[in-house]
């Protein structure tokens, strides 16, 4: 045999072989060799050499972080409220070599155990927690799932529950709840309001005792406030104390004063009577009529009054 022959086909045949066992990995992919079906280990990134022949074989691992959805789940809470709740899973392969050896189907493992985790959490929690607490929830459902799918070399980085479909009763039930803590709010800042309007209040009453002339000054303020409207008819409260100089001085000063206008008024009625009627007579009742008159007058002024035995 012609010896270039024999080389063109030892180099065809090197040529084969190197090819079928050069592998060339990205940053972020590693891959798991068997030999004759025996783990030997994980190699990359960069250019991986293979025995040819299929004596190496190799499998891809991508490390990147995976964002797992998981289908809305219908569960009961705690206090027997039917809800429908979706989340998402971050995780990753951080141990490549145990993903492959430990679990046949890492991605379908965790997304069936993030299902019964989530439902299982969301059955022990009350709803307002679940509402109110949410990142306490991410938290458990996260720590839960992370440590099931730690021996399978897969690190899950985060859990957030993105929805949580509630009933139409339920909804209108926490509706009015609200509505109620609105109102009670808002009752609450009136009651405040009303008790530092009457602090305030009580202050200006004592100065305007102190200062009568501050009460006309009020009033003035008032009818211009109330000028300053389009009203066809305005009202103006009068203060009774406007009066009082009047009344003080068109009454008599004592009841010596009303005793004598009676006195007066009577011998001007006896007076006018007729020249012909019995003058003994009128003048004796006359003088039982200002008697009577100045008696009830005694009894009306009180026991301490000095003017009662007068």
């Amino acid at each position: 045999m012609d010896p270039s022959t024999l080389l063109i086909g030892a180099a065809a045949f090197g040529g084969l072989a190197l090819l079928t066992s050069l592998r060339v990995l990205y940053e972020y992919e590693r891959g798991v060799v068997f030999r004759l079906g025996k783990l030997t280990r994980a190699k990359g990134p960069g250019l991986i050499f293979l025995v040819p022949f299929g004596v190496e074989r190799m499998r891809k691992m991508d490390l990147r972080i995976v964002a797992l959805d998981i289908a809305p789940q219908d569960t009961i809470t705690k206090d027997n409220v039917s809800v429908r709740v979706n989340a998402v899973v971050y995780f990753r392969v951080a141990d490549p070599t145990r993903a492959v050896i430990e679990i046949e189907d890492y991605y379908f493992a965790t997304s069936q155990l993030a299902q019964t985790t989530l439902r299982s959490v969301i059955g022990q929690s009350e709803l307002d927690q679940l509402l109110a607490e949410r990142e306490r929830i991410n938290e458990i459902v996260r720590g839960i799932i992370d440590q099931g799918t730690d021996a399978w070399g897969i690190e899950v980085t985060g859990v957030e529950i993105k929805d949580i479909d509630l009933p139409q009763e339920m909804k209108r039930a926490m509706a009015k709840q609200a509505e109620a803590e609105r109102e009670r709010r808002a009752k609450v800042i009136n009651a405040e309001g009303e008790y530092q309007a009457s602090t305030k209040l009580v202050a200006a009453a004592e100065i305007i005792q102190q200062f009568p002339m501050a009460m006309q000054l009020r009033f003035l303020q008032t009818v211009v406030e109330i000028a300053a409207e389009n009203n066809s008819t305005t009202l103006f409260p009068i203060p009774i104390e406007l009066f009082r100089p009047f009344v003080e001085a068109g009454a008599p000063a004592s009841e010596e004063a009303r005793a004598r206008a009676l006195k007066a008024a009577a011998e001007s009625m006896i007076d006018a009577l007729p020249k012909g009627a019995d003058q003994d007579a009128l003048d004796s009742a006359a003088k039982k009529m200002l008697g009577a008159v100045r008696q009830a007058a005694r009894d009306k002024a009180a026991p301490g009054d000095p003017r009662a035995g007068g």
